[in-house]
C-alpha cells in the first residue's frame, strides 16, 4: 500500500477499489494482531506507525511515518500515532476462515438499511461475543469497513463473517423461517422465536419495510411500557440475540 493511497481509505470507493481498510489504534491493531494468529487473511495487513511506536513488535511489514503524516492518515482528530492498513475479507461475503458452507446453513442477522456506524459496531460486537450468527446487510446500509464501524466494533469486525449487499428477495430464497422484530408480534420470549433461521431488523427510522410481507416472516415483538415509540436498533438486536442464547 503506497503512503498517498492511505487516506483515501477513508472513502468507500477507494476501499473497495484499493481492496483495504483502515484499522485505526492500539486497542484495535492489537485485537487485529490475535485475529492473524489463527487466520491467514489478516496475516496479509501492513503497520504504520509514529516514533512513539517504533519499537512495537509487528508481525507484519512496519512503516515509520511523521507525526504530521499520521494526522492526515487517521480518521480521528488525535490519532495515537499506530495504525494498520488490513485487506478486505473476500467479495463472496464469507469471513476469512468461516465455514463456507454455514452461508446458507447457519443463523444469521439481517439488517435493512442500518445508517448509524456506531450501532452497526455495536451489533457486531454482540454478534462476536455470543457468536453463531453471521450479519446480512441490505444495500443501502452503512459499509462495515468505514473507520467509524471498524472502532465501534472494538475488532468485532475480524471475527463475525459479514455479507453485504443482500437483498430481500436474495433472503427469502436462502432462508425459510424467517423472524422480523416489529410491533405487534408476539413476545421475544416465546419458545418459537427459537426456531427461524434469519432474524430481520428494520431501518433506525423507518422500521421494517413493506416488502417483509413477502418473506411471510414472523414478526415478534419485545415487550416495554410504550412510553416511548421504539427501542434504538442495537438495543434490539442486543436482546434478541441474548434471548437466542439464553435457552
Amino acid at each position: 500500500m503506497k503512503l498517498d493511497d492511505i487516506k483515501k481509505l477513508h472513502q468507500k470507493k477507494y476501499r473497495q477499489s484499493l481492496g483495504h481498510f483502515l484499522v485505526e489504534g492500539e486497542h484495535l491493531v492489537l485485537e487485529l494482531e490475535k485475529a492473524a494468529e489463527g487466520n491467514s487473511h489478516w496475516q496479509q495487513a501492513q503497520l504504520f506507525v509514529t516514533g512513539a511506536y517504533q519499537d512495537w513488535p509487528s508481525p507484519w511489514p512496519k512503516t515509520q511515518i511523521s507525526d504530521r503524516q499520521m494526522a492526515q492518515f487517521a480518521d480521528t482528530k488525535s490519532p495515537q500515532g499506530i495504525l494498520a492498513v488490513a485487506p478486505l475479507p473476500p467479495a463472496a461475503g464469507s469471513a476469512p476462515g468461516a465455514d463456507a458452507s454455514s452461508a446458507s446453513t447457519g443463523k444469521a442477522v439481517y439488517l435493512h438499511e442500518v445508517q448509524d456506524p456506531g450501532n452497526l459496531g455495536t451489533i457486531l460486537r454482540t454478534l462476536a461475543w455470543f457468536g453463531g450468527l453471521r450479519c446480512l446487510l441490505s444495500p443501502g446500509s452503512v459499509d462495515p469497513f468505514n473507520p467509524k464501524v471498524v472502532r465501534s466494533s472494538m475488532g468485532a469486525v475480524f471475527h463475525v463473517p459479514i455479507e453485504t449487499e443482500v437483498s430481500l428477495a436474495a433472503l427469502g430464497s436462502r432462508y425459510s423461517r424467517i423472524a422480523c422484530l416489529d410491533i405487534g408480534g408476539e413476545p421475544l420470549t416465546s419458545p418459537d422465536f427459537h426456531d427461524h433461521d434469519c432474524y430481520l431488523f428494520g431501518n433506525e427510522a423507518r422500521g421494517v419495510p413493506a416488502e417483509v410481507s413477502t418473506l411471510a416472516a414472523q414478526r415478534f415483538t419485545i415487550p416495554g411500557a410504550a412510553a416511548i415509540e421504539s427501542l434504538n436498533l442495537a438495543s434490539a438486536v442486543n436482546m434478541a440475540v441474548y434471548e437466542l442464547n439464553r435457552t
